[in-house]
């Protein structure tokens, strides 16, 4: 990573890392220790399981997801996410939003290299 990349993938996490967890919830309820390994493996949308905590407390709190606890197999009970309607239609407008957005950008970042 150069310098200055921090801050990027900071700015960039913060309007996409969300949606990101909403869309690993359209396969059903999971747990949030699957969802942190899940966005951690390659460190670009997350960068520690810390972040992603209070992120799905917020979700919860606005009515994005709900929660439940299942018990274990292997420990204690787990708190599963599961994406709500009002969280379906979120991911539903984000992902209607993001391809434009992204071509967008895409265009601006090339046309800022022709003369």
């Amino acid at each position: 990573m150069v310098p200055g990349d921090s801050a990027i993938l900071t700015h960039l996490r913060r309007g996409a890392l969300e949606y990101c967890v909403l869309a690993m919830l359209r396969g059903g309820p999971t747990y949030g220790f699957e969802i942190a390994r899940h966005l951690t493996r390659d460190g670009v949308l997350m960068g520690s399981e810390g972040t992603l905590y209070p992120l799905l407390s917020r979700l919860r709190k606005a009515g994005l997801v709900d929660t439940t606890w299942q018990e274990s197999p292997s420990g204690p009970p787990r708190r599963y996410y599961a994406l709500t309607d009002s969280g379906s239609r979120a991911l539903e407008d984000f992902t209607r939003t993001w391809q434009p957005f992204r071509d967008a950008v895409d265009a601006a970042l090339s046309e800022g290299a022709a003369p």
